[in-house]
């Protein structure tokens, strides 16, 4: 199984083992991750699963559609490597994928 690290504001990390197939906040949640909450299930209608994705993984977890995008500018400090981890589909080629938490979430 994909490992992802999640790093928290404090530099906290958690390194979780993902199955492939769930979204990066769900493999979150499903292990208890700080900081991912979540609050729409991963209906892409909140931007309370914001991420900041490593910037060497960035090609790798692809581009934000227009509604995650829209859903973005609710997210506390979006960046350009913003994305809501609800929208990122955990596959073999993420082993290792590296994210960052904002302070908050939206």
């Amino acid at each position: 199984m994909p490992k992802i690290t999640y790093i928290e504001h404090n530099g906290a990390e958690h390194v979780v083992e993902a199955q492939t197939g769930v979204s990066v906040m769900e493999a979150a949640v499903k292990n208890m991750v700080p900081g991912i909450d979540a609050d729409c299930g991963g209906a892409c209608a909140c931007a309370t699963c914001h991420v900041y994705v490593d910037p060497a993984w960035l090609e790798k977890t692809g581009k934000a559609e227009p509604m995650e995008e829209s859903m973005l500018d609710f997210a506390y400090q979006p960046k350009e490597n913003s994305r809501l981890s609800c929208q990122i589909t955990v596959r073999a080629e993420l082993d290792g994928l590296i994210v960052r938490l904002p302070e908050f979430q939206g």
